[in-house]
C-alpha cells in the first residue's frame, strides 16, 4: 500500500535534517526554475497571489536555487514541510524503522518537484500545483507534468493499493483512469447535529494522521483502513463505498 499527499506552504526552515536522496524529476524542476528566474517580483505576486513580502521571499528563493545548492544544503522534504497535514503526521514521533517505512510508502506531490520521497533533498520553495505558469507543455503545471507522474506511480505501485490523501488541487495531476492499481479515496467529515461537513483545516490534519496510521501499523489491506480511530474519528460505513472511505467524528 502506497500513499499520495500534498506538500505544505508553511515550512520549517530551521530543520537540521538533510535529505538522503535526490528528487526523481530534478531535470524537470530545473526547467521550471529557469522560467521562474525570469519573473520579476510583481509578476510573482500576480501569478501566485502573494503579498509583497512573500513575493520578495520567493523571488530570492528562485534566484538562489541551483542543483549544486540542493545537493549540498538541501533539507529533507518531510522535515521541511510544516502544514496541518505534517503536524498530524508528527514526524518527530517516528523511530528509524518507521521513517524508512514512511519513505517507502509515501509520495508527496509537488508543483516544483513533481513527486517526492519524504527523505528527498529539497530547497525551500512555494509553487502550488494549480499555478498557471506558462511552460513548454502549456499554460499551467498540470500541462507541464502531463502524464509523467502517472507513469511514475504505475511503476512504483506495481499493482499495489494507492491511498489518495492529497488535496484535489494536487491529486488532479494524476490520471487515475490510467493507473493499473486500485485507488482508495478518503474523506474526513465533522459531524454536528447529524450533519456532516468537510472542514479543510481538520481534513488536512486527518490526512497526516491517516498516513501515520498506515505506516506505523503496516496497513496493506483496504479493509484494515476501517480501524482508523485517531482523535475521535470512526469509520462511517453508511457513507462509504468499497474504494471511497469516509471517516467522521463529532465536532466539539
Amino acid at each position: 500500500m502506497k500513499i499520495i499527499l500534498s506538500p505544505a506552504k508553511r515550512l520549517n526552515e530551521a530543520t537540521k535534517y538533510s535529505g538522503q536522496s535526490l528528487p526523481s524529476f530534478l531535470k524537470d524542476s530545473e526547467q521550471l526554475i529557469k522560467i521562474l528566474k525570469k519573473l520579476e517580483r510583481l509578476e510573482i505576486s500576480s501569478l501566485m497571489n502573494l503579498s509583497p513580502d512573500l513575493s520578495n521571499l520567493n523571488y530570492n528563493r528562485f534566484q538562489n536555487w541551483t542543483i549544486d545548492k540542493l545537493k549540498t544544503s538541501g533539507q529533507s522534504a518531510v522535515h521541511l514541510f510544516e502544514g496541518d497535514a505534517y503536524r498530524g503526521l508528527d514526524i518527530s514521533s517516528y523511530n528509524i524503522k518507521e521513517l524508512e517505512n514512511l519513505n517507502h510508502k509515501l509520495f508527496i506531490l509537488s508543483g516544483l518537484y513533481g513527486v517526492l520521497h519524504p527523505l528527498d533533498s529539497i530547497l525551500p520553495y512555494r509553487l502550488e500545483m494549480g499555478t498557471k505558469l506558462t511552460n513548454s507543455n502549456g499554460s499551467n503545471l498540470y500541462k507541464f507534468w502531463d502524464n509523467k507522474l502517472t507513469k511514475f506511480l504505475n511503476k512504483e505501485l506495481d499493482g499495489g493499493v494507492l491511498v489518495n490523501l492529497a488535496s484535489k488541487e494536487y491529486s488532479s495531476v494524476i490520471d487515475f483512469k490510467q493507473l493499473k492499481s486500485p485507488v482508495v479515496q478518503v474523506d474526513f467529515l465533522q459531524e454536528n447535529n447529524g450533519k456532516h461537513q468537510n472542514i479543510a483545516i481538520f481534513s488536512k490534519r486527518a490526512r497526516g494522521l491517516m498516513t501515520s496510521f498506515i505506516v506505523k501499523n503496516n496497513i496493506e489491506a483496504i479493509n484494515d483502513l476501517q480501524a482508523f480511530d485517531t482523535e475521535g474519528y470512526y469509520f462511517n460505513r453508511a457513507m462509504s463505498k468499497q474504494h471511497h472511505l469516509v471517516f467522521s467524528r463529532l465536532q466539539s
